[in-house]
């Protein structure tokens, strides 16, 4: 099988299966798994597939930078920010992960709810400015410009000194094997730190995020209260979610 051909096999195989596992495709193919593996180099150097131990997985799209972010599947993030706004609480306290669907969470948040909001976005702080009855507490540290927040050891010992009943917390990836995902290291530390602070984690994942991995870790499946998505409930990532035990609140 041609080098081109091999590469459709194996694009065919990640949106039919949302992995590739190396040495099966090697088997299936009859070629050495360093074939294989050099493929998914190649794949992987494109934005691609995101390469894991033993193959790889489909990449998210929501890697891309702030500003492209926005025009990402925003009917689904709307979706989503509606049903995670309604689990805030009047008197409650907020931690909101920065990121374009949190955005969309500020700006679902009523008006005239009381409530304590932390973020270590100044684009979340921004757009709360104009909700009187919301304290607002922003974290400072240095600026993460992709995503338009604060991370690093700063931020993360500010994060360490406050507490919520509340967390909203946005990642790039959701996958049942690669687990909750970003695609930088630092910006994953910082939201460990921020649900660490709070009695309750929910996940913000719009449909375009499922079944797909980043680079880094955020969290393992048992340390959330439960996932947001406007994913179709039938979907079979979706059904395997719920198999590991994680609830699954779908924004309709």
């Amino acid at each position: 099988m041609l080098a081109a051909e091999r590469r459709t096999h194996l694009l065919g195989l990640l949106a039919r299966e949302g992995k590739i596992v190396a040495k099966d495709v090697a088997a299936e193919l009859r070629i050495s798994e360093d074939s294989v593996r050099r493929d998914l180099r190649d794949l992987a150097s494109e934005g691609l597939c995101q390469r894991v131990y033993g193959g790889a997985l489909p990449v998210s799209p929501a890697v891309v930078d702030y500003a492209a972010r926005q025009s990402v599947a925003p009917d689904g993030k709307q979706k989503v920010a509606s049903m995670a706004a309604a689990l805030v609480r009047p008197g409650g306290a907020l931690i909101l992960d920065g990121g374009t669907t949190a955005l969309a969470v500020a700006r679902a948040l009523p008006r005239d709810l009381i409530c304590t909001v932390i973020t270590h976005s100044p684009t979340i702080a921004a757009a709360l400015l104009g909700h009187q009855q919301a304290e607002l507490f922003l974290l400072g540290g240095r600026v993460f410009k992709h995503s338009a927040v604060t991370c690093g050891a700063a931020a993360v010992e500010a994060a360490q000194n406050v507490s919520a009943d509340l967390c909203l917390l946005g990642v790039t990836g959701v996958h049942p094997e690669a687990g909750l995902t970003t695609g930088d290291a630092e910006e994953a530390a910082m939201k460990r730190a921020l649900a660490a602070r709070a009695a309750d984690t929910y996940i913000l994942a719009s449909s375009e995020k499922i079944g797909t991995a980043s680079r880094f870790r955020v969290l393992p499946w048992e340390e959330i209260s439960g996932l947001i998505t406007d994913a179709d409930p039938h979907d079979a990532f979706i059904k395997q979610f719920k198999g590991l035990g994680v609830e699954v609140l779908t924004a309709g």
